[in-house]
């Protein structure tokens, strides 16, 4: 079953890792789903590739006009310096939550759970993540553990880039599932 009907959430600032937001993005759009950037800007968001600023890419919406109600998932990207700058935006966060509100999968990667720690919406939940900030995760109640990718009722989580093929099928396999009851916040 294709995805032609979802939309998803892509939120993300300058700083993103290019490979775990633009992996995620193809691998939603091949399977036919509708996908927008979001983000705390207009414009143009800029990657960081490795060592240096690598590609950009257009941002579809601001996050303070984005309606949780118009997307059926939420996906995170990492890197060191994108969620490091959306955790201090009270408006992301709230957007976050409101995805776990809701029930909807969401999906985070290498340094993105940073934003559920900051959102509140880790606490209880078994998360894996980039190696260091294991003891963040930790420390905000989360179950941290060393795996690829987990998955715990809707929430999707890698460790880095080198996790994407099993990131991006099971983000795919929880868009097609849908709403967790037991996702929340």
């Amino acid at each position: 079953m294709k995805l032609e009907n979802k939309k998803v959430a892509i939120l993300a600032t300058d700083g993103f890792e290019k490979s775990e937001l633009f992996e995620p993005l193809e691998a939603l759009r091949n399977e036919g789903a509708t996908v927008h950037i979001i983000s705390d800007t207009d414009g143009d968001i800029k990657s960081w590739d490795e060592t240096d600023w690598g590609e950009s890419i257009a941002v579809d919406k601001k996050v303070v006009s984005a309606n949780e109600s118009d997307y059926n998932a939420l996906v995170l990207p990492g890197g060191v310096i994108n969620p490091d700058k959306l955790r201090t935006n009270e408006t992301a966060l709230d957007f976050i939550r409101k995805f776990f509100s809701s029930g909807k999968p969401v999906a985070a990667i290498c340094h993105a759970p940073w934003l559920l720690i900051s959102a509140g919406v880790i606490k209880g939940r078994e998360v894996t993540s980039y190696h260091s900030i294991k003891d963040d995760v930790i420390n905000a109640g989360g179950k941290w553990v060393d795996k690829k990718v987990v998955v715990d009722q809707g929430l999707v989580t890698s460790r880095n880039p080198n996790d994407l093929p099993a990131f991006c099928d099971k983000l795919i396999e929880e868009v097609r599932e849908g709403k967790h009851e037991e996702q929340h916040v």
